[in-house]
């Protein structure tokens, strides 16, 4: 019986993506890959064919003495779970992705000395990766430079890039075009996984208050929360600003794809979307995301000359207005910040994880960090 990879993630999207990019590249190559996680991996179940799910107690540590009494209790018993699990796969190596549901099965294939790497999508360490990084092999990064790594973890970490889903690898480094004068300009909004309320407070006024003559031009797909669809709406319908409001698009990587510029958060499959296609964008982190994460991805993303940046504390309609007006009406920028997004992009992110995978499981040893 051929020998499985198994992928230990935390149970929201921003550690499930990268776990399923790097799965169906596993898959495509004849492997067999089992997923691990907490009882939320059933929304997972069917993502990807082939792939068979687990789940292991977990809970998240923090709260009051009897909270951290019942994390630890439930982190014991998943850790016993994943060791019985990973003595009868007895994988090829084990890869971590982050998230509290991971802890259990990357401790447990410590613990019984089997390959280990842990993925860190964003470009600060987050809780879980810290936790992780001293006990593990290898160490794959989704940006050039990650804080808070200690000089020891330095030497054994990779960077790989983000790995992005498939249906949006195909869409990779799509080549970019830009509006043409007096043509129509497609604008992409985003709200991350909750649909950002202040994005539909102030981004539908702030394109209100453009100059008619490019008011006019735009093409706007604006992903909002479904109590903010009718307001947002409401105002594109007024100015008449084509737009197209949802809570949910099915078709992110082809809406990306025709626009000429983004405006969303920074989370890191979003960056890695963003770079992995190719397409210049104006990113709002969120400034609750832990650690500071997301001010951090989109600097990184930025100081490339890929986008620009507006902390949230500083976004108001009036001036973003003026800073779209500037953004939209110099062609030559977008294109320049296109070129340069795709140049920080790393579209073969899974194929370059999985590299490392399959050479830590089978004895040999990757060669410095990946180019």
């Amino acid at each position: 019986m051929t020998r499985p990879f198994v992928l230990a993630a935390g149970g929201t999207g921003g550690h499930l993506f990268p776990a399923e990019a790097l799965a169906a590249e596993l898959l495509s190559t004849g492997s067999a890959v089992h997923l691990v996680s907490d009882a939320r991996v059933d929304n997972f179940a069917g993502r990807v064919a082939g792939i068979e799910t687990h789940h292991v107690r977990a809970a998240q540590l923090g709260g009051g003495a009897a909270h951290a009494a019942h994390a630890l209790g439930e982190l014991a018993l998943g850790t016993l779970q994943a060791r019985r699990l990973l003595r009868r796969l007895a994988p090829v190596c084990v890869i971590g992705f982050g998230g509290y549901a991971s802890v259990p099965t990357m401790l447990a294939a410590v613990s019984l000395g089997l390959p280990t790497v842990i993925h860190e999508q964003n470009a600060v360490l987050g809780r879980t990766n810290r936790l992780l990084a001293p006990r593990v092999r290898r160490i794959a990064t989704g940006f050039p430079a990650t804080i808070g790594l200690r000089p020891a973890e330095r030497a054994r970490t990779v960077h790989t890039g983000n790995p992005v889903r498939p249906e949006l690898l195909v869409l990779a480094r799509t080549r970019y075009k830009p509006p043409l004068r007096g043509g129509t300009i497609e604008l992409l909004i985003l709200g991350g996984s909750q649909g950002a309320r202040i994005m539909t407070e102030i981004v539908p006024p702030a394109l209100a208050s453009l100059p008619t003559r490019l008011r006019e031009m735009l093409r706007v797909s604006h992903q909002a929360r479904s109590e903010d669809l009718p307001a947002a709406e409401a105002l594109y319908r007024k100015n008449r600003i084509q737009a197209e409001v949802r809570s949910f698009f099915t078709d992110i990587p082809e809406r990306l794809v025709r626009a000429h510029l983004a405006i969303c958060r920074a989370g890191a499959s979003t960056v890695a979307e963003l770079a992995a296609i190719g397409r210049p964008a104006l990113l709002i982190p969120y400034p609750h995301a832990t650690d500071d994460h997301q001010a951090a991805n989109a600097r990184a993303f930025a100081e490339t000359g890929a986008g620009w940046v507006i902390p949230q504390s500083e976004l108001r309609a009036d001036t973003l207005a003026l800073h779209l007006e500037d953004l939209l009406g110099n062609l030559t920028a977008l294109s320049d910040a296109a070129q340069r997004a795709g140049d920080f992009g790393r579209p073969d992110a899974a194929a370059r994880l999985a590299q490392l995978a399959v050479e830590l499981g089978f004895g040999s040893r990757p060669q410095g960090r990946a180019a």
